[in-house]
């Protein structure tokens, strides 16, 4: 099998029998520096034609086929894979053809043209714990994901305070729709309780005491977080107005008294 990088960040990667490391670090078989990718990110191990990528940095996301994978998880040909933001595809290993008829010749170059234009659904969105057992790790959302308790749900949080199916996430063009499935302690969104609501990029998703940030990689700056200078320019004016009225209530007692010292004929 090989890893095919159809964006051009690595070249293609024979899998040979053995331990194939990826990372950002210089050990790695197969270094990728990008944004998202762990020093030890993952490994690729490959056994008689058969693989299995190993995560070694839960920190970081490892998705396959859509799905971020924690543990042990078999590679097929066909097989989407992910280090952070940077995809590949599975492919079979090429055999060498003794002789080839020429129109098969002349139609391969065209077949895996079309397989190099395939581009990765890289996530759009990205929930990163920032509190809890959760703290420092990301994951990866694509689609319509459930978070939960329980092992079978697409992110599992093994915390006390969170239901077996705390809420589902669904994947939108705008941020992430949060539902709550009857979960015992809640489910917040910038601190306020809802049964569904939009995660935007930048906002807090709680549940109970765990926290996640919502993030959208390589986006701007959300508008929001640009809406505050006006706040910061109100505040000299209400000073100056405050000083304004100290001065003049100064002035108009020092003429009443002006006034009662002339009628006592102290002045």
């Amino acid at each position: 099998m090989k890893l095919i990088f159809p964006n051009g960040e690595h070249a293609a990667v024979t899998l040979e029998d053995g331990i194939t490391r990826v990372g950002s670090g210089s050990d790695s078989q197969i270094v990728l520096i990008a944004p998202g990718v762990g020093l030890n990110h993952c490994e690729i191990v490959t056994r008689g034609g058969q693989a299995l990528v190993r995560v070694r940095d839960s920190s970081v996301a490892t998705v396959l086929n859509g799905r971020q994978i924690e543990s042990e998880s078999p590679l097929k040909p066909g097989d989407l894979l992910l280090f952070g933001r940077i995809g590949c595809r599975v492919v079979t290993q090429e055999k060498p053809a003794a002789a080839v008829p020429a129109a098969a010749a002349v139609a391969a170059p065209a077949e895996e043209d079309g397989r190099t234009r395939v581009r990765m659904a890289l996530p759009k969105f990205m929930l990163r714990g920032v509190s809890g057992p959760t703290f420092g790790r990301n994951f990866a959302l694509t689609g319509t994901m459930t978070v939960g308790r329980q092992s079978d749900c697409d992110i599992s949080i093994p915390a006390d305070e969170v239901s077996r199916h705390h809420l589902r996430l669904q994947v939108t063009g705008d941020g992430v729709m949060v539902e709550d499935l009857g979960s015992a302690n809640g489910t917040w969104i910038s601190d306020k309780r809802i049964h569904t609501g939009l995660l935007r990029p930048g906002e807090e998703l709680r549940l109970d005491t765990i926290r996640f940030l919502l993030l959208a990689p390589g986006a701007q700056v959300p508008a929001a977080a640009q809406a505050r200078p006006p706040e910061v320019v109100s505040e000299p004016e209400s000073s100056s107005a405050t000083l304004w009225w100290v001065v003049s209530a100064v002035v108009v007692v020092a003429a009443i008294a002006a006034g009662v010292l002339r009628y006592l004929g102290k002045i």
